[in-house]
């Protein structure tokens, strides 16, 4: 890896931990280049502006947690225990589209997430005039519940009981409860 290259990835690692944390308006410019070891300038060479970083920041996770959790159409249960499963390890990845949410809720989707969600779509189309896998929703229903329904438990949800405390279920009591609700969906 060229110093350049491990530049721009530390960087991207101090970015991602600054944006997760305080959103785009709250973070810093400053505080990215301390925690990274890099001229502050260097932010700007790279990658433009602070707003153009959270893209640089954002469209990396989503694209890596999107491409990272195998689709199967024909057996959404799984898979939204694997998303489930996916955002206990990488809850930046859900901090940093609820910030991306709340900042830029105003704006299209992101161009990142079209390709991943239309094939998804796709499929889920195929699966449903083969199988009549949850046929009475449309494939972007369908697609929607599955995904807020494994998303119920995140850290940006106030109506969930965190894992700990008095009476709720354990992670993995969540995780069941969870496959066998898209079970049940469909």
């Amino acid at each position: 890896m060229s110093r350049a290259d491990a530049t721009k990835a530390r960087i991207l690692q101090a970015a991602t931990d600054e944006f997760a944390t305080y959103g785009i308006a709250g973070a810093r410019v400053d505080r990215i280049a301390k925690t990274a070891e890099a001229n502050k300038n260097l932010i700007y060479v790279y990658f433009g502006n602070k707003d153009q970083l959270f893209d640089a920041v954002f469209d990396a996770h989503v694209t890596h947690g999107l491409n990272s959790v195998p689709f199967t159409a024909c057996d959404l249960p799984e898979y939204a225990g694997r998303v489930f499963d996916y955002c206990l390890r990488h809850p930046e990845v859900i901090r940093l589209a609820t910030w991306h949410r709340l900042e830029r809720g105003d704006r299209d989707d992101p161009a990142v997430a079209a390709p991943a969600r239309d094939a998804k779509l796709d499929a889920l189309a195929t699966a449903q005039d083969k199988d009549g896998i949850g046929a009475e929703f449309s494939p972007p229903t369908l697609l929607t519940l599955v995904l807020s329904m494994a998303l119920a438990w995140n850290p940006s949800n106030i109506t969930s009981l965190p894992a700990c405390s008095s009476g709720a279920e354990s992670t993995d009591d969540r995780r069941s409860a969870l496959v066998e609700a898209v079970r049940r969906l469909l």
